[in-house]
Parts: structure tokens; sequence; C-alpha cells
């Protein structure tokens, strides 16, 4: 072998140390995003201080993060995929750490929601080229399966940190602080990122399709927003008109992919079970989880008194479970097979919003963080097969596009957890609570609309029975209908465990087998007409249909 064959394989397969040190690598990002996902929440109230945005304002705040990155990680994964994935992370992790920075010392709230616009814009160009990327260095079954495991528990562990490092920072700095975190924990990707990952894309991208671009926004953006509208405090008929407006899009969007000879998307990659079914896995766990912290937290500081940093502590046990599960998935697979494991992440998911159907309405901390850990437990084993299972089904040079599907599901599973739970939350809430007579208009709608609202009039009341009795009210109202909300959570829990268990019966290996994709058949010869086989090259072959830099 030449001395240039051999720095051609020792590329194409880099050794065991160059791969797991890119996977730490590769860490950095995927734990500033989860970080970044839950801190804000707990900046709202010195930021509204500072800022003072107005309502519509502080919703956009928080509301365009999720909104601009769902509608771009399509894109996105399309365009690591033509350019390539490391390049497309790097230029995607030095923009997130420049507009964050910046974003810490904007002067007005407007200015904030243009700076958190754009870093949704960066931040996703981060989340699809790690996991692609993933895809391609680790081409072992095992090896795979731990590095997602890893991929996946840095979302839980930035989830734990978020809380504590947030609390922490907002006790001793201003709100800006909360977005410098984002400079530390960017630079290992930027320093040893060109060192140590390799770069992979795929070899024939075909030209860009700029009204793909356009229609893959205007389908996901709208129906994200749409859904926030109907569900939350919105109009129904904006919501509707809006969702109505991303369906329209995404009809033509899916058209013109089956038309075109080089596709932006592969929207034949939902013809295959096994990946279909894994996008189900990855929406109702992060669905679930989502919607349990949205209301958690609300009763840890709201209702049980405790600091946001306290709260943020009293969560890491079911997070570090999530975190421990989703390592222990890789061996368990050897046992239960993925269908099974998956299965069982979902069953321990209904089985914890059981638990809160059962404890809710004592608001039993014990209870609750009994509740919590079991979910974590669930989460940990779902996450991580389900994102094997959608990688490994698609050969490597699709896994950008594969990656951001199922990112995106992530971010779709994220706004209903909060929109479908938080809505029907919040509906119930404000139909049991009891308003005194004595308050004016605006304090009773302030009091009825919200926990935090209720606690905030009782108050601003003087001491007696009717402000006590508001925040007893107000209690009693919030786990009641945090116990309606639960017992729908365990439905639609249930429901995806009976779609999953249909979707994948026969169709994987069970208990014993390494995860394997079907033969490549070629164009035309898989079971449905005109569909391509979904498959990867053998594994002791290097993949013709794979350029790695």
């Amino acid at each position: 072998m030449s001395a240039l064959d051999d720095r051609q394989t020792r590329s194409l397969h880099p050794g065991r140390a160059r791969r797991w040190a890119a996977l730490a690598v590769l860490m950095f990002p995927v734990l500033l995003v989860a970080v970044d996902n839950t801190v804000l929440s707990f900046a709202v109230p010195s930021l509204s201080r500072a800022l003072e945005p107005s309502s519509t304002q502080l919703l956009w705040i928080i509301d365009i993060y999720p909104l601009v990155l769902a509608g771009l990680l399509v894109p996105m994964g399309s365009l690591g995929d033509r350019i390539g994935r490391r390049k497309l992370l790097l230029i995607g992790g030095a923009g997130f750490g420049l507009v964050s920075a910046a974003a810490a010392f904007v002067p007005d709230a407007t200015l904030l929601i243009a700076a958190r616009a754009l870093m949704a814009v960066f931040g996703s160009m981060l989340m699809p080229a790690t996991l692609s990327l993933i895809r391609n260095i680790f081409t072992d079954d095992s090896e795979r399966r731990t590095a997602i495991a890893a991929w996946a528990s840095a979302f839980s562990g930035g989830a734990a940190l978020g809380p504590v490092l947030g609390g922490w920072l907002l006790e001793h700095f201003w709100w800006g602080s909360i977005f410098l975190m984002a400079i530390p924990m960017l630079l290992p990707l930027i320093v040893l990122g060109p060192f140590l990952i390799p770069e992979s894309r795929d070899p024939h991208p075909g030209r860009m399709d700029p009204p793909s671009i356009l229609l893959a926004v205007g389908t996901l953006l709208p129906i994200v927003y749409g859904i926030k509208s109907v569900t939350g405090a919105g109009s129904l008929a904006v919501g509707i008109v809006a969702i109505s407006l991303g369906l329209a899009c995404g009809t033509t969007f899916v058209r013109r992919q089956l038309r075109s000879s080089s596709p932006m998307l592969d929207v034949r990659l939902f013809c295959n079970p096994v990946f279909s079914a894994a996008l189900v896995v990855n929406l109702f766990s992060v669905f679930a989880l989502v919607g349990f912290i949205y209301f958690l937290s609300q009763h840890l500081q709201l209702i049980a008194g405790l600091s946001p940093m306290e709260a943020g502590l009293f969560m890491i046990p079911g997070l570090v479970l999530t975190v421990v599960f989703g390592f222990v998935a890789v061996p368990l697979v050897k046992r239960i097979g993925p269908a099974g494991v998956v299965m069982t992440g979902l069953a321990f998911n209904a089985m914890a919003y059981a638990l809160v159907v059962v404890l809710g309405r004592s608001g039993s901390l014990g209870g609750l963080l009994l509740a919590f850990c079991v979910l974590g437990i669930g989460v940990g084993l779902a996450e991580t097969i389900s994102n094997d299972l959608a990688l490994s089904a698609v050969p490597p040079a699709r896994a950008g596009s594969a990656a951001a599907i199922s990112e995106t599901a992530y971010e779709v599973g994220s706004v209903l957890g909060t929109a479908v739970l938080g809505s029907i939350l919040n509906a119930a809430y404000s139909r049991g609570v009891a308003i005194p007579s004595s308050l004016d208009a605006d304090a009773a709608d302030r009091a009825r609309q919200t926990l935090a609202g209720a606690n905030d009039v009782a108050d601003s009341m003087p001491s007696g029975s009717a402000a006590s009795g508001l925040a007893e009210s107000a209690a009693r109202a919030f786990d009641g209908g945090v116990t309606i909300t639960a017992a729908i959570a365990v439905g639609l829990m249930v429901a995806a465990l009976l779609v999953v268990r249909f979707a994948l019966r026969d169709r994987i290996p069970e208990a014993g087998n390494p995860l394997e994709p079907p033969q490549e058949t070629g164009p035309g010869t898989s079971e449905e007409p005109g569909v391509e086989a979904l498959s990867d090259p053998p594994t002791e072959e290097i993949p013709k249909n794979l350029t790695i830099q």
C-alpha cells in the first residue's frame, strides 16, 4: 500500500482514540444547546426588570428561538451534506458564540428578540451536523450506540446543568451572563474540531434548490407557530390559518422533492417504517420530558417555595438517571432487542405520569421526585435506541437529512410538550382557582391566568384570610390541573407505545442480533415500486457513496 493510500484509509476510518476524542469535542455544542433550552426561563424575572419588555415581546424572546430553529433544521442538514458537515458545524459554532456574546449586552427587548432569532440560525447548523458526523465516524454498531448514548446524555446533562448553573449565575451576576456561557463551551469545538473531527459530505449532492429551502421553512415555522397559537393564549383563527399555510407548503415541498433528480430532502426516507417509528419515539419522549419539567419547575418554585437553584438541584436525580439509562440501553439491546428497549422506555414514561395522577393532588415532593426519576429512566432508554434506529435505517450519505429530521422531531416535541400539556394545565387551573370578590378586574384576571400571577396578587393583598385563601386555592387548582394533564399524557404515551409496537414488529432484529439495515438491492427493487431500498453498504467495505476527508 502506498503512503497516499495509507493516509486515505486512516482518514476514512479514524483510529479508536481519534474517534472518541472527536466525540468528546462534539459533545460541547450539544451540551450548550441543551443548557440554552432550559436556562432562559430562569432569567425571565431579572431580564424583565432590566429590559421592561411588553408581554408580547417577552413571549417572542422565549418563542423565536424554537420557531426559527424548527424551520431551518432540515435545510441546514441538507446544506451540511453538500458543503461538509464539519465545515457547517464550525461555522455554526463560531456564529452562535459571537451572537450569544452580543445578546448579553443588548439594551432593549427588540434587539434581544433579533439576537435570539440569529442564534437559532446558527444553532440549526450545530445539531444535525453533530448527529450525522457521529453516524459516519462510528461504523461499528456497538460503538455507534454508545456514541449516540453519549450524544443523548449531553442533552440530559445540559438540561440538568441549565437550571443549576443558570440559578448560580443569576444569583451573582446580571441576566446577560447566561448568554456568555456559550463562549467557553464552544472554544473546544473551534480550537480542536478542525484537527480531530473528520470531514464528511455527500459526494453527489446536486444543485442548491432555493425554492425547496423556502418551502421547508414555510412548512415547519407556520405549523409550530400555529400549534402554539391554538393551544396557548393566541388567536384560534390565526393558529388555524398558520397550520393550513404550513400544510400547503409541506405538500408542495414533498411533491417538489419527489420530482427532483437531486432532492434537498429524500422524503422516501419516511417509507422506511423503522425510520418513521424512531421519529415518533423521539417526538413523544421529548414531549414527555419537557411537559413534565414545565409543571414540575412551577410546583417546586411557586408552591413548594424553592429557589431556582434549589429547584434545579431537585431535578438532578431524574436527569442523571436519563444519562445513566441512556448508556444502559446499549448492552440491554442485546438482551431484549431494539424494539423491546424502545417500548420499555415508553412504558416507563407512561408509568411516570401515572404516578403523578395518583400522587399529584397531594403535592408530595417525594412522589414527584419518584415520578421524575421513573421518567428519566424511560427517556434515557427510548431516546438512545430511537436515534440509533433512525440513523441506522439510512445510508451514511443521507445521514445529514436523517439527523435533521430527527432533530426536527426533537424541536416539535419540545414545543408540543409546553404548548399542549401547558395549555391544558393552564385551562384547568383557570377553571379551578377561586378568586376573592374583593379583587379588581385587572388583579382578578392576573390571578386567573397563571399560578405565578395568583401568588403575586396574593402577596400584594393585605395579610388575612383572603390573601391566604387565594394562594391556597391557586395551589390546589394547579395541582388538580397537573393531575388532569398527567392522565392525558398517560394516554398519549400508551398510544405511542402501541404505534411503535405495530411499526417495528418483525422489521428489526430481536435480542442478541445487531441492528443491521437490509441489504442493498438497488433502485426500483424494494418492496414498494419506485422506492429505492434504504440500506448501508457492507461494513467491511469502504462506502462508495461517502466522502470523508
